[in-house]
This record gives structure tokens, C-alpha cells and sequence, in this order.
């Protein structure tokens, strides 16, 4: 959390940061926050580790990450991710070159 971020993305990262992201990273996973966008409510994250592949990381974002986001948060409207493809160990090396897969997860009509 920096000085400069604004209320809700201090909340956003506060709540991935002590409620999610060690739930995540018992199952070897990782999750990391990307972005906020005020304008539609989107949160953008990153997944990492065993969740990259994982056909239940759809159903913990989704089930799990967006639905605490929401409740507590009420300016989230829904959950994006961003995976790191398998084999792709930029981000522990510190290169800037990640490839990366869009995985879009929105709330359901009502």
C-alpha cells in the first residue's frame, strides 16, 4: 500500500493482502494486485504459481476473491485476471517481459 493511493484501492489491496492472498498461497498459488479502475469497478489482478493452469483458479476468483471484494468494497463491480504463463519465470527474475493471459471474469446478469 503506498502513500498515494486512494481509499478504496488502499481497502482493495488491504483485503488481498490479509485475507486472500495467504489463503492462495497455501495451495502454492500466489495472487498479486494490478490495477483499480474507478470508472467500471474493475479489479485487475495477477495469479501466479500453481494457480496458472488451474481450471479451480476461475472458481476461487469468482467464488472467493470478487465476492469478498465486493461485499466489503462496494465501488468493485468484478474481478480480472492476469496469468503468468506456465514456465515463465520473468517475474522472479526481474524482467519486464511478461506474457501474460486475460482471463475475464464479470458478475452475472441479474
Amino acid at each position: 500500500i503506498f502513500e498515494d493511493d486512494d481509499e478504496v484501492v488502499a481497502m482493495i489491496k488491504e483485503l488481498l493482502e490479509t485475507r486472500i492472498r495467504p489463503a492462495v498461497q497455501e495451495d502454492g498459488g500466489d495472487i498479486r494486485y494490478v490495477d483499480f479502475s474507478v470508472e467500471t469497478g474493475i479489479v485487475t489482478v495477477q495469479l501466479a504459481g500453481s494457480c496458472v493452469g488451474c481450471p479451480s483458479s476461475s472458481v476461487t476468483l469468482k467464488n472467493g476473491v470478487e465476492n469478498m471484494l465486493m461485499h466489503y468494497i462496494p465501488e468493485v463491480t468484478s474481478v480480472h485476471s492476469l496469468e503468468e504463463e506456465e514456465g515463465d519465470d520473468s517475474s522472479s527474475s526481474g524482467g519486464g517481459g511478461e506474457v501474460v493471459v486475460e482471463q475475464e471474469i464479470s458478475e452475472e446478469t441479474k
